[in-house]
């Protein structure tokens, strides 16, 4: 037999779209149930990037139990380095904000254990298969519970937090479909046992390609390099590797260790043409994806589910339709305000396999008008800590 649950608002997906978007509705008395497919155990241990804006920390060092000021570590600034030199961005004294280096899957372990303390309908395992009635006034979730048991959530509104491959998108889109971009280029990405090898993150620019030097903890590292999209992770040696990192970060001596983990990250952007049908919405990456050179993926999410959180409180407690009505529109003017950041730091940086010497010059031009700037430099600070939330 069928499990029917009614609730005021489903969430699709226990990322960070989800949580923080239940946090806010129960905030204001307005009843969710969130579910995911993944498990507990593989949302919260599976490793990914957090560079968190100024303005989603504030908001997650409200929430109790948030770890963000003690395990979260503070970076006032980052290094462009590029034609032999480095170039730091000082985002405290441009724009009076900063960054936190503070990895998602930590941020993720907080908010769960925050939803399930306050009472949250959090369950796991959940497959979803649609979404059905984004027309009508009750839309319905089907899905299977964890021992493939079928599943049905009626709600008033149902909203998708549910990653790339959302399950939700296609009652929002339909055939529409979105705009795509896939760059020429991917990361190769290591995590690696050793100390920082800078106090800030390194963004460097190298006749070789890109280079990142990013941090996890004061014993695990995070570092990438610009290589093929096809290329194969396992092919290099750890020697090889680190001679890769090395010549394109001239001028900084890395703290080498042993490299436990390694992948090859491709850099797509995508915004849904749609981001909301009737009763039912999409967030996060469900509605956008950008390449991480801006560090604006979780911060984006965030951002979405903030304007949404307040438009279903103006829906589902005064009936006032004005807010939800204009939702999207006001979504998409801070994501695409994010994808042309994301593209303009990734084009800076990046040298693309048809690059000819004239495009090499030109781009060695753009980051000198860039450092040598105070309206530049502000300009890249104030988009890197994020542009204030409402």
């Amino acid at each position: 037999m069928t499990e029917t649950i009614r609730t005021r608002v489903a969430i699709v997906g226990a990322g960070p779209a989800g949580l923080v978007l239940s946090h806010l509705l129960a905030a204001s008395g307005i009843e969710s149930i969130v579910v995911d497919q993944r498990s507990r155990e593989e949302i919260e241990t599976t490793i990914r990037a957090g560079i968190l804006e100024q303005g989603t920390v504030e908001l997650l060092a409200a929430i109790d139990g948030s770890r963000v000021h003690t395990v979260g570590s503070r970076h006032d600034g980052i290094e462009l380095r590029f034609d032999g030199a480095g170039h730091r961005i000082d985002f405290a004294d441009l724009v009076g904000r900063a960054v936190w280096l503070y990895p998602q899957h930590e941020a993720l372990k907080d908010l769960i254990a925050a939803r399930l303390a306050a009472g949250q309908d959090l369950r796991f395992g959940v497959t979803v298969a649609s979404v059905e009635g984004a027309d009508t006034s009750s839309p319905r979730v089907r899905a299977t519970d964890p021992t493939g048991a079928p599943l049905e959530i009626e709600a008033d509104f149902v909203v998708g937090a549910d990653g790339s491959r959302s399950s939700v998108r296609a009652a929002v889109t339909g055939a529409h479909g979105g705009y795509f971009r896939e760059y020429p280029f991917a990361w190769f990405g290591i995590l690696c046992e050793a100390p920082p090898s800078a106090e800030e993150l390194i963004y460097s620019n190298s006749p070789d390609g890109f280079a990142l030097i990013s941090q996890r903890s004061p014993t695990v590292q995070r570092m990438y390099f610009q290589c093929d999209p096809e290329a194969d992770p396992h092919a290099l040696s750890e020697a090889e590797i680190w001679d890769t990192l090395q010549k394109r970060v001239p001028g900084t001596t890395l703290a080498e260790g042993p490299i436990f983990q390694r992948d090859v990250l491709r850099f797509r952007s995508f915004v849904a043409r749609d981001l909301r049908r009737g009763r039912v919405a999409i967030v996060g990456d469900a509605a956008h994806t950008v390449p991480p050179t801006g560090a604006k993926g979780m911060n984006l999410a965030v951002a979405d589910v903030i304007l949404l959180a307040r438009a279903l409180e103006a829906l589902l407690l005064r009936g006032d339709e004005a807010g939800i009505d204009g939702w999207a529109d006001a979504a998409r003017q801070r994501i695409w305000k994010a994808q042309h950041f994301s593209w303009w730091m990734t084009s800076m940086l990046h040298v693309t396999p048809d690059a000819t010497d004239f495009d090499r010059l030109r781009q060695l031009g753009e980051l000198r008008t860039v450092v040598d700037s105070d309206a530049g430099r502000a300009y890249l600070a104030e988009a890197y800590t994020g542009w204030p939330l409402d």
